[in-house]
């Protein structure tokens, strides 16, 4: 696969009680892991992203939204409290977390992000692209994004 393909199944999934379900269109087969310590805080662990060309929401009112950063939005479900997406809001996009579905196969991870924020205790068995902090604020900046 290339890095500009979906899959063009939908894939679903959700909350732990299931008040939240969503459904994201043409996703991509690919999990992207950060490490960093807001990421850990929110989960309690390194956060595992995925995402599409589009998603739907269903259970909205059950949803709270958490503004965590300047840049970003975090979501979860009122009534149970799973983790359900990180919104960037200069991109106005959304990675949701991949233990809400049951991934295809052909999901793996990409790339490891804020890797110089990992704590010593866990490393990931397979092998990716792994970006400190830094690195992922510069090729944001590049991008144009700003970070105040």
């Amino acid at each position: 696969m290339t890095d500009t393909q979906h899959l063009e199944q939908s894939i679903h999934g959700q909350c732990l009680c299931g008040a939240v379900s969503i459904t994201i269109d043409q996703p991509k087969p690919e999990i992207d892991v950060c490490h960093c310590a807001m990421c850990r805080r929110w989960g309690g662990g390194a956060f595992g992203g995925v995402h599409g060309k589009g998603f739907t929401v269903e259970g909205k009112g059950n949803v709270t939204v958490y503004r965590s950063s300047d840049w970003a939005e975090r979501a979860f479900c009122r009534t149970c409290g799973s983790n359900l997406w990180y919104h960037f809001l200069p991109a106005d996009s959304h990675s949701f977390l991949s233990g809400l579905f049951d991934l295809p196969a052909e999901f793996t991870i990409t790339q490891q992000i804020f890797v110089d924020e990992k704590p010593h205790w866990y490393d990931l068995a397979q092998q990716s692209v792994m970006k400190t902090g830094a690195e992922i604020i510069a090729e944001a900046e590049a991008a144009g994004y700003t970070f105040d």
